[in-house]
């Protein structure tokens, strides 16, 4: 089974608060993210989404590490479905820019032999359209104010 994690590295042209703040604020996560009805970046918080018109996948989602300003961890399964991961953002200020690398773990866990949609080369492209262009279209929205 493969357990090759999926990471994706984007440098931003925003400083690292604002990118934190992009990803731990569910009113600013709802603009580029997903709809959530609540989110806290604390350790121990449970959250859940519903992603994809169609299938209407929900997603059970519980924070596990929270280092503010530069990490958030939680983690990411399917309700109905087996499988559990982790997603890891990592923020790394360079001047007034930020590297963001996104980590997530624990894909072979959600039996894509059995299950098709589960696919990494599915997760590669929802996380690659998230980080690389729906992130960073917020971003550089909210860095003109």
């Amino acid at each position: 089974m493969e357990s090759t994690p999926f990471v994706i590295e984007r440098t931003y042209d925003a400083p690292a608060n604002i990118v934190w703040q992009a990803i731990t604020d569910k009113n600013e996560m709802q603009k580029w993210y997903f709809d959530l009805s609540d989110f806290k970046p604390e350790v121990g918080f449970e959250f859940q989404f519903v992603a994809d018109e169609k299938k209407k996948w929900l997603h059970l989602c519980k924070v596990t590490e929270v280092i503010p300003g530069k990490k958030l961890t939680y983690s990411w399964r399917y309700g109905g479905y087996p499988g559990i991961s982790f997603v890891t953002w990592e923020l790394f200020p360079q001047g007034d820019k930020t590297k963001l690398k996104l980590t997530h773990v624990g894909l072979e866990s959600f039996q894509p032999e059995t299950y098709s949609q589960f696919k990494k080369e599915n997760f590669e492209a929802g996380w690659t359209h998230i980080v690389g262009t729906s992130l960073n279209e917020y971003l550089e929205k909210e860095t003109v104010k």
